[in-house]
C-alpha cells in the first residue's frame, strides 16, 4: 500500500466525517426476481424478502444492523369489495416507515467516534462540526423522505386497484414466513346491523384472505441443507400407510434416540409430524428458528452467547442419532439467553400417510447449564425432566399457528415414572407416560 493511498483513504474518511453523504438506489428492483405469487378469487399477493444486502443499497443504510427486515408486498384487489392489509399478521412488532427511518438515522456522535482517535490530530475540524450537523439534517430528511415513500400505506386498497410497498419487519434469516391477511371492509352501518339484529337473515360477513408465504432468506448455513432427502428416502422405499397401518408401525419406531455407535440410548423419540417438508418448514418456521450447521465461525457464536448468557437464535444442535444417521432438521425456540430453549430434532422415515411423508423426532426443554465429563467441553444442557410438556408444547404452539389438522398420542416411547426416570447420553433425567404426539400438518392455516 502506497502513501498516496494511504493518504487517498484517510482524506475520504475525513470526507465522510465532515460531509453525510447519503445515497439510496432508486432504481435497484433485483429481489424483485424472486417473487412468490400466489391468488385468491379476491386477491393476488406478490411476496419478496431482499437481502440484507440488497435492503442497504434500496435504503441507502444499513437496516438489518439495526433489527429491520423489509417485506415488499404487492396486492391486487380483485374482489368487488375494498380490501385493508393486517400488518399485525405480517409481524406484530412492525416498523412504520418514519419509525424505520428514525432508527438509521445518521448521528453526529456516532460519526465523530467511529472516526477514531486521529481525529484529534485534526482538532482545527471540530470546527467544521456545524456543517456536519447540517448535512446529517438533510440526510435524515431525505431518509424519512425515501422509507415514506417505500412504504406500504395503511389505507383500503379499493376494488379493481394495486398498492405495493414495503413492511419493515423484525429480522428473520433462513425462511421467513410471511402471513398475509386482507380484510373486507363493509360500511360501519351494515356491520352494526348485522351485530345488533343477528335474526334479519342479513347475509354473513365476507371472511378476510389469508395467504401463507414461505421466502427463503440469505444469511445462514441451516443444518438442512445437507440432507438429500431423495437419498434418504428413495421413491421405490416409500411405505403408503392406511390409518390401521400407520399407528402399529409407528409404536413400533425405536423408543430412543442412540450415539453414533448405537451403543447407549439418549432422549425419547416422542414427536412424529405429517407433512411435507414445505409444509413442515413453513409451519416451524414462523414460530420456531433453524439451526445452523456446526463450523468454526458458529461454534465461536455460541461460546459468545454462552460466556455472555445473550441470545443465539441460529445455534447449532448437537447430533443424536437415529436409523443409523444423525437429525434431518434441528429446530429451536430460544427465550432470554442460549440457556434456555426448546431442541426439536425430526429423522425422515420410509413411511407415508395419505401421501404426505411422516417424520419422527425428539423434543426437550433446556433449563439452564451443568458440569458434565461426558462431553469435550465439560458442559451440557440441563433438560426439563419433564419430557411429557415439551412434546405438548408442540401441539400447543401448531394449533395457536392454525397449522394442526389433525392431532393425537401413540405408544411406543414405554412409560417410565418420575421414581424411576430412564437418563439420556448426558446423564440427564427425565419421566414421561410414555405417548409420541402424532401432528397432521395443515398446508394452509386452518381452525
Amino acid at each position: 500500500m502506497t502513501f498516496s493511498s494511504v493518504c487517498a483513504g484517510f482524506g475520504s474518511r475525513l470526507w465522510r466525517l465532515v460531509i453525510t453523504p447519503y445515497d439510496p438506489d432508486n432504481a435497484f428492483t433485483a429481489y424483485v426476481d424472486r417473487a412468490i405469487t400466489q391468488e385468491d378469487p379476491r386477491a393476488r399477493v406478490t411476496v419478496a424478502v431482499p437481502s440484507a444486502a440488497e435492503s442497504r443499497r434500496v435504503f441507502g443504510v444499513d437496516v438489518a444492523k439495526r433489527g429491520i427486515q423489509p417485506v415488499w408486498l404487492r396486492i391486487a384487489n380483485l374482489s368487488p369489495d375494498s380490501l385493508r392489509l393486517q400488518m399485525v399478521n405480517i409481524d406484530p412488532r412492525y416498523f412504520t416507515p418514519l419509525e424505520a427511518a428514525g432508527v438509521t438515522h445518521f448521528s453526529i456522535g456516532k460519526r465523530l467516534s467511529a472516526f477514531g482517535a486521529m481525529s484529534w490530530l485534526f482538532y482545527p475540524l471540530l470546527m467544521l462540526v456545524p456543517l456536519k450537523l447540517i448535512t446529517a439534517y438533510f440526510a435524515n430528511k431525505r431518509m424519512d423522505d425515501e422509507f415514506r415513500r417505500h412504504g406500504f400505506h395503511l389505507a383500503p386498497i379499493h376494488a379493481g386497484e394495486t398498492a405495493e410497498g414495503f413492511v419493515f419487519t423484525a429480522v428473520d434469516l433462513g425462511t421467513k414466513i410471511v402471513h398475509v391477511r386482507l380484510t373486507p371492509l363493509e360500511p360501519l352501518r351494515q356491520s352494526i346491523a348485522r351485530l345488533l339484529r343477528p335474526s334479519t337473515g342479513a347475509a354473513p360477513a365476507e371472511p378476510p384472505v389469508d395467504l401463507t408465504f414461505t421466502v427463503p432468506v440469505p444469511g445462514i448455513a441451516a443444518d438442512y441443507l445437507d440432507c438429500d432427502f431423495a437419498t434418504i428416502r428413495p421413491a421405490n422405499t416409500v411405505e403408503p400407510c392406511t390409518i390401521d397401518d400407520l399407528v402399529p408401525k409407528l409404536e413400533a419406531m425405536p423408543a430412543a434416540t442412540t450415539n453414533a455407535a448405537g451403543t447407549r440410548l439418549g432422549d425419547p423419540v416422542n414427536l412424529v409430524v405429517v407433512g411435507d417438508f414445505e409444509t413442515l418448514l413453513g409451519a416451524f418456521a414462523a414460530r420456531w428458528d433453524e439451526s445452523e450447521t456446526i463450523s468454526l465461525a458458529t461454534c465461536w457464536k455460541t461460546v459468545k452467547a454462552f460466556l455472555l448468557g445473550s441470545n443465539y437464535r441460529y445455534s447449532p444442535v448437537s447430533s443424536l442419532h437415529l436409523f443409523g444417521r444423525n437429525q434431518d432438521i434441528a429446530l429451536q425456540r430460544t427465550r432470554h439467553s442460549i440457556n434456555e430453549r426448546l431442541h426439536l430434532r425430526l429423522w425422515l422415515t420410509p413411511l407415508s400417510f395419505e401421501g404426505q411423508p411422516v417424520w419422527v423426532g425428539q423434543v426437550s426443554r433446556d433449563i439452564g447449564v451443568r458440569f458434565t465429563t461426558t462431553v469435550w467441553n465439560l458442559t451440557t444442557h440441563r433438560i426439563d425432566p419433564d419430557v411429557d410438556e415439551s412434546r405438548d408444547y408442540v401441539i400447543e404452539d401448531l394449533m395457536v399457528a392454525g397449522r394442526v389438522k389433525a392431532a393425537g398420542y401413540v405408544g411406543g416411547v414405554g412409560t417410565c415414572p418420575r421414581e424411576t426416570p430412564r437418563r439420556n447420553l448426558t446423564g440427564d433425567a427425565y419421566y414421561t407416560d410414555g405417548k409420541r404426539a402424532v401432528i397432521l400438518l395443515s398446508a394452509a392455516r386452518t381452525s
